[in-house]
Formats: structure tokens, C-alpha cells, sequence
């Protein structure tokens, strides 16, 4: 019998990770903005209102889209620097529905999109989140390891085209600022981009993650983005705090809920209806034909996070999408969005 512990299956924004991005084809970060894609718009349905022009999705509308969705894992994080103001305007302008973070707070109590409980794969500084202002975050440049292959420290100098950006080193990109190679908080980069529904995870566990999930709650009410957030976290009791703070926004279930579903077909919680769910972990296959086909029977949508390289390239992207899944939350955002429209326009 497989142990619940041994499936770590949770919550969407789970990074990739770094041993995955390392395994990536190269690929050069996107300088030159790309056009920007239409205004998404809802298929008609009995249960669903149109956006108005900069008005984000509902979750409803998202749900009653009539193809896939894309959703920007950190910002396209194998294609541009892991959550930074750059990365969140370039998948923007590549077309995807939805943008993703990982959430967590500051010394000072700032909540910011970051993964890593610390500084140290992202940029040119160490020490942890929790011990550091966001005045001494905010001055660090978060595309310092940020590479075409992979966020590493091992590439030659060359490698790291985007360093420097943010310290006033070398000029940035046309159209941005050395503000967008920042750790940005999280406030600013729903405000920057106000037609882009959120997917959100709450990073860590106990007092500090129920302390980010409370200032998440009051974030989105202050922004009035109740109705176009999804929030999850790998820690179940983490996502029934937030529930706690804002009960209409949408949740997802953590590893516990998304585990007893998959190994037993325990169902979930009563309003939850979204799974953010890898292929497979440590060799066992999470989205088989007969989890997805349980998924579907139970009025369940899955959003796929890859965690394995394989995935993260046109062919993974349109496995996937013939596999039946709802949504990609992807590392390479203009692929995963020309899939999407391949995949609707001929039906595979």
C-alpha cells in the first residue's frame, strides 16, 4: 500500500525546481516585447457573465472557458527571471489567462511573491525572508542566477544575461525599468496587471503562513479581487485559515485532500472543484487515464503543474492537453499558449 506521505502531489505553484529547470533545452529570455494578446473571452454558458475591457475572469468564467487555460508558473520561470515584475509583464503580453505566485511575508510583514524561504538561488544575497525588511529585499537583483538553461550558479558569466539590470549595471530591456528585476511585492503586481485572474500559493506552515494568509485575505479585498483569486497551499490547515479570512475566494485542496483523492477517491471538501496536480511523483503516475477519467466523473478540473523537464516543451504541452487536462500552469508561457490554441483549433 502506498503511503499518503509518500505523494507530495499539493499545490499548484509548487516550483519545478531547479534540478528541473537545470535539465531545460536552453532558450534565450524574451528582450523584445511581444504583442499582446486579445481580451479572453467567455464561451456562452447559462452560468456566466462577460469581462468587461481590464476586468479580470472570474473563476466561474475561467472555468467556463471552452478550451484549456494557461496559467504562468512564477512568471514563466525557465523563460524569464522566477517571479519578477519582468517575467509577470512578459507572460502577459505572451496571452496567458491566469498568473501564478508564491506568497509569503516579510520581516516587517510586506507580503511579497517568493518562493524560496530565502534569497540565495535567486539572487546575489543570502539570508531568509523572514528575517529581512522589505527595504533590504528590495534591493537585490532577482535575475542575478538567472540563465537561458536554468536558475544556477554554475554558468559561465556570460550566461547571466540579465544581471545587472537591476543595480543599474547594464541598461534593461525596451519598455522596462531596473524595477522589474526586483521581489516584488505582491500588491504591485496585481495592480500592474488588473485584467489577470491569480493563482496563489501560500508558502510554509504554522503562525507565519496563517499570518500570510490573513494579509492575503485583506490584499485581495482591498484590490477587489475576491471573485478572480484561487488560493492553495501544500498545508491544508494553511488553506482552511484563508478560507477562514475570505470565504468566497476560491480554494484549492494542499497535499493531504489532493493525496486521499487520488490513492482512495476520498472526495474533497464540499465547494472545492479545481485539483493542481503534477503527472507523477517519485515514479508513480498521478495523472493516469483512470485518476483524470475519476477527476471528470467527480465534476473536478485539473490544472497541471509539470515537474519534470520533459514536460516543459511543445510535445509535453501537447500530451498534456490530449490527456484531457484543464489548464497547464507552465514554465514556458508563449509555448504553452500556442499549444493551447493548436490544440482548439484542430481538436489535438
Amino acid at each position: 500500500m502506498i503511503s499518503i506521505t509518500a505523494l507530495s502531489i499539493g499545490a499548484a505553484a509548487c516550483s519545478s525546481s531547479s534540478s528541473n529547470t537545470a535539465a531545460s533545452s536552453p532558450r534565450p529570455a524574451s528582450t523584445t516585447p511581444a504583442t499582446t494578446a486579445p481580451e479572453t473571452t467567455v464561451a456562452p454558458t447559462t452560468s456566466t457573465t462577460m469581462a468587461t475591457p481590464n476586468e479580470p475572469l472570474t473563476v466561474e468564467q475561467l472555468l467556463h472557458l471552452a478550451r484549456p487555460i494557461v496559467l504562468a508558473h512564477a512568471g514563466g520561470e525557465d523563460e524569464h527571471p522566477h517571479s519578477t515584475p519582468y517575467g509577470y509583464a512578459e507572460s502577459v503580453k505572451a496571452g496567458v489567462d491566469m498568473l501564478d505566485f508564491d506568497v509569503q511575508l516579510t520581516k516587517d510583514g510586506v507580503l511579497i511573491v517568493q518562493h524560496d524561504d530565502n534569497v540565495a538561488r535567486t539572487t546575489e544575497g543570502t539570508g531568509k525572508i523572514a528575517d529581512m525588511t522589505y527595504a533590504e529585499l528590495a534591493k537585490l537583483d532577482n535575475a542575478y542566477w538567472f540563465t537561458t538553461g536554468c536558475t544556477c550558479t554554475d554558468q559561465p558569466e556570460a550566461n547571466y544575461t540579465l544581471r545587472g539590470i537591476r543595480t543599474g549595471a547594464q541598461p534593461p530591456p525596451a519598455g522596462y525599468t531596473p524595477e522589474d528585476f526586483i521581489i516584488p511585492r505582491f500588491r504591485d503586481i496585481v495592480e500592474r496587471f488588473p485584467s489577470m485572474p491569480l493563482n496563489i500559493e501560500i508558502k510554509g506552515s504554522g503562525e507565519p503562513a496563517i499570518a500570510a494568509a490573513k494579509e492575503l485575505a485583506t490584499e485581495l479585498t482591498d484590490l477587489h479581487r475576491l471573485s478572480n483569486a484561487v488560493v492553495t497551499s501544500f498545508d491544508d490547515s494553511i488553506v482552511t485559515a484563508f478560507h477562514g479570512f475570505a470565504p468566497t475566494v476560491e480554494v484549492t485542496p494542499g497535499l493531504g485532500l489532493s493525496t486521499a483523492f487520488i490513492l482512495s477517491g476520498t472526495p474533497l471538501p464540499a465547494g472545492m472543484r479545481i485539483l493542481q496536480l503534477p503527472p507523477e511523483y517519485q515514479g508513480i503516475e498521478v495523472l493516469s487515464a483512470a485518476n483524470i477519467a475519476a477527476s471528470k466523473a467527480a465534476g473536478y478540473v485539473i490544472w497541471v503543474w509539470p515537474n519534470d523537464a520533459k514536460w516543459e516543451n511543445p510535445a509535453g504541452y501537447k500530451q498534456l492537453l490530449q490527456m484531457g487536462l484543464d489548464g497547464l500552469n507552465i514554465n514556458y508561457p508563449d509555448q504553452g499558449v500556442a499549444a493551447v490554441q493548436a490544440f482548439t483549433s484542430t481538436g489535438s
